[in-house]
């Protein structure tokens, strides 16, 4: 009698198992897919947030290098020549009366978010100058992520 009371509490929870079941196949396809067309969405948007986020740092970097200039010419009576270059911010370019650097914090001279050297050159008088990065492809032009950014 134990045992049929046993046998049937058994049978009892294998009906249940198979009732209550996992999810079929056909719930984990809608669900896969639902979550490909949700990817489909969202990544581009993802994607063109990346490169929108590098050129909002290219211009954020290339102004703290335009403060640091301006402190250089404060301290030098004037912005460094192209031979230079921005290496002039972190180390002094030879006996250069006023130099109180470092002006960069970090004691190098940054790179742009691409990985490439930001581009210096003075300007004729000594009196302006441009620092540029050329983008992604580090050419002169292009649009999106290849636009050059400068100050």
């Amino acid at each position: 009698m134990i045992l049929t009371g046993i046998q049937n509490q058994s049978r009892k929870q294998a009906r249940r198992r198979r009732s209550e079941g996992g999810f079929t196949l056909v719930e984990l396809l809608v669900v896969l897919v639902i979550l490909v067309l949700l990817a489909s969405i969202i990544g581009p948007r993802v994607i063109g947030y990346l490169s929108s986020s590098r050129a909002k740092t290219a211009h954020i970097q290339i102004e703290s290098l335009v403060t640091a200039m301006e402190l250089f010419h404060i301290d030098v009576g004037r912005y460094p020549s192209s031979t230079e270059g921005l290496a002039a911010l972190v180390k002094s370019p030879g006996n250069v009366p006023g130099w109180n650097g470092p002006y960069l914090a970090k004691g190098n001279v940054p790179q742009d978010p691409w990985g490439h050297p930001y581009i210096y050159q003075a300007g004729q008088n000594g009196n302006t100058f441009e620092i540029k990065s050329l983008g992604a492809d580090g050419k002169e032009g292009g649009s999106d992520e290849n636009a050059d950014v400068s100050n």
